[in-house]
This record gives C-alpha cells, sequence and structure tokens, in this order.
C-alpha cells in the first residue's frame, strides 16, 4: 500500500488510532488516550508560543527507512515549508519531532522512532511520557533542547 492511499480510504477516515505505514506497505495502528490527545495540545501551544516563526503539525507523515512514520508533534521552519510545501508524505522530517509515549509503546519502538525521524533529517526527536521529557539529537541523548525550549506541561 502507498501512504496516498492510506490518506484516500475512506474505511481508514476517523479510527481512533494513529495510522503509519512501514516499509512493506502495511498499516500499523496505534490507540491514543485523552491524555495522549491533551498532551499533544499542549506541546502545540508550548511550540507556538515558543517559536515566533515556523509551523506546528499534529501527526504530520514522514517517508522514513521503514515507511511513513507520523509524528504525534512536529515543529518545521519557515524554510522547511517553502521546501516541502504541503507534500504528503513529507520526504524529509520537520526539525523537531516529538512522540508521546503511550502504556503500548515499548521502549525498543520508542528508540527505533528516534532513529527514524533522526535520520530523515530531524534537528531533534523528543520522547514525551507521564515521567517527563527526554531529549535526542544526532548523536544520542541529551540533557535539555538544543532548541533552548524548557518545557513543563
Amino acid at each position: 500500500m502507498q501512504w496516498s492511499e492510506v490518506i484516500a480510504d475512506p474505511s481508514l477516515q476517523d479510527l481512533p488510532y494513529k495510522i503509519e505505514l512501514n516499509k512493506w506497505g502495511i498499516i500499523e495502528m496505534s490507540p491514543a488516550s485523552n491524555w495522549h490527545a491533551l498532551t499533544q495540545g499542549d506541546l502545540v501551544v508550548l511550540l507556538r508560543s515558543f517559536f515566533q516563526f515556523g509551523r506546528v503539525f499534529v501527526e504530520c507523515s514522514v517517508q522514513t527507512t521503514d515507511g511513513v512514520r507520523v509524528p504525534d508533534v512536529a515543529w518545521c521552519s519557515d524554510e522547511f515549508l517553502q521546501t516541502y510545501g504541503e507534500q504528503t508524505p513529507f520526504p524529509k522530517a520537520p526539525e523537531l519531532c516529538i512522540e508521546v509515549v503511550s502504556p503500548s509503546n515499548s521502549r525498543p519502538e520508542m528508540e527505533r522512532k528516534i532513529g527514524l525521524f533522526l535520520g530523515a533529517g530531524a534537528c531533534e526527536v523528543w520522547l514525551v511520557s507521564r515521567d517527563g521529557f527526554e531529549f535526542f539529537g544526532p548523536d544520542g541523548r541529551l540533557e535539555r533542547s538544543s532548541f533552548g525550549i524548557d518545557p513543563h506541561l
């Protein structure tokens, strides 16, 4: 299956799951809780208040080496948008990709997504869980965000 087929399929609309497409064209779905949705909203507000330029996305599609992956929240610069516009999926990851960790997510799964987004060009990936924030860059785990954001949700 191709991503264009996924987004055009009426049977896949309005599902209570995040949909991703792996490298073999197989749909993967993750259930989202209300805490997950509230945290996404809080992250959007945080990023919009911090960045005076660029755009914030909720669940944009990104082509990775393992198919199309969908960060829960992402921020991109104006330059990114000038280059990629509304391409679906983006051929490169936005500069900041954020995953909200659900109870159904395993640590290896999250580490894999970090690698996929960084490998697709993200400058930084955040994991947000009930325990707090973790920040990752191309060289591994960071003590704090390289964007200068000190998030407190």
